[in-house]
């Protein structure tokens, strides 16, 4: 019993140094590559196959008054919110709320503004959730835009968002495919229709307590407590250049996003929360097995399931997502054959200096698996 325990500690010891030497790895990398750029942060986490955490962050949160960027700072993780809707739209498939295969119709139908939406009668559920729904993308639509940057206290609500693409298909339905948050502010109605609930009072049931991550919360208004400052590129299509939060509020109001994106993480949660979709705990097999059904999209040679892109690396196959908000990029992955995640995050979308910004996750990647093999 004695040896056993002895053993025990051991295996422990060794795996807490290997863990440390990873960390100062990563570290070292984080540090070049803040200083060979000149961005103002990049906040970075890695969760091991045993659960363990490693979090590293470099540079800024607030550039004028030139504070430190730390691991558990808030940054905002854009379109990557929409693994959130996708899991808890899956969860009510599971529970026979929902169907994948049914009309919108079914559930919007007989809304008066029904039939203005592109393809309104035969667009299917899973159609909006892997982006073949032929609806254009409201987010770039200048009077849209415009408006956000003006009346940064408005409170969207959803239909006033989607009014911005009535009339305006882009393809037959599920003959090609268009990335398009409308997609998911569409999903998103009807998954309070269906059950009578908000949606994120929806999500927070179904998914996010049942996984135990307390750092995952919804960017539903101006003032969010913990955030990083994000930093909007000059010329940025959103007609905001600079510092996205002045005197503590956003100056634009991310409640605007919704169901396209809607939350702000920390890079350990979100990346502890890749690992807990796609390793199933979120909902049975079937699910997930339906979920990492991908169909070609226009993102490179990866393909597009339910609210994931898939992938590969020199690792093997990757499920996860990118995101974009003004002052916010982001990237998490799940590297399947390993059974680890990376999530980055930087404080700023200006293009030139974080271009390709999913990049930087392969070096991390290739450090964790030749960890892993030691």
């Amino acid at each position: 019993m004695k040896i056993a325990r002895i053993g025990l500690l051991c295996c422990f010891l060794v795996n807490g140094l290997l863990a440390q030497d990873l960390k100062t790895s990563i570290d070292r990398y984080l540090d070049s590559l803040y200083k060979a750029s000149d961005f103002p942060g990049v906040s970075l986490a890695v969760i091991l196959p045993n659960g363990e955490a490693i979090a590293s962050a470099k540079g800024k949160a607030d550039l004028e008054s030139n504070q430190s960027l730390d691991s558990r700072h808030f940054l905002l993780a854009g379109s990557i919110g929409k693994t959130i809707v996708a899991a808890t739209a899956l969860k009510l498939v599971e529970q026979g709320k929902l169907k994948l295969d049914e009309p919108i119709s079914t559930y919007l139908g007989k809304e008066i503004w029904f039939d203005s939406i592109p393809n309104a009668r035969s667009i299917t559920v899973r159609m909006l959730m892997n982006h073949t729904s032929g609806v254009p993308e409201h987010v770039q639509n200048e009077a849209f835009l415009k408006r956000t940057a003006q009346e940064p206290d408005k409170i969207w609500t959803p239909l006033e968002c989607i009014r911005y693409i009535f009339g305006k298909g882009l393809f037959e339905a599920g003959k090609d495919w268009g990335y398009a948050d409308t997609n998911y502010i569409i999903l998103g109605m009807i998954m309070e229709k269906i059950t009578g609930k908000q949606y994120y009072d929806l999500a927070n049931e179904l998914i996010l307590k049942p996984s135990g991550l307390k750092n995952i919360i919804q960017s539903d208004r101006r003032e969010l407590k913990g955030m990083a400052t994000g930093y909007s590129q000059p010329g940025s299509p959103f007609l905001i250049e600079g510092p996205i939060i002045k005197d503590g509020k956003f100056v634009i109001n991310p409640q605007l996003e919704w169901t396209g994106g809607g939350y702000a993480t920390t890079p350990t949660d979100l990346a502890r929360w890749a690992k807990y979709l796609y390793e199933g705990k979120a909902f049975n097999k079937e699910m997930l097995d339906m979920m990492l059904q991908g169909v070609p999209s226009k993102l490179g040679n990866n393909l597009y399931g339910l609210g994931v892109i898939i992938g590969e690396s020199r690792q093997g196959k990757t499920y996860g997502h990118s995101g974009w908000f003004p002052g916010y990029v982001s990237e998490v992955k799940y590297f399947k054959d390993h059974g680890f995640a990376i999530a980055i995050q930087f404080n700023t979308d200006e293009m030139p200096k974080v271009k390709g910004f999913g990049r930087f996750v392969n070096p991390i990647a290739e450090m964790v698996v030749n960890d892993l093999k030691k």
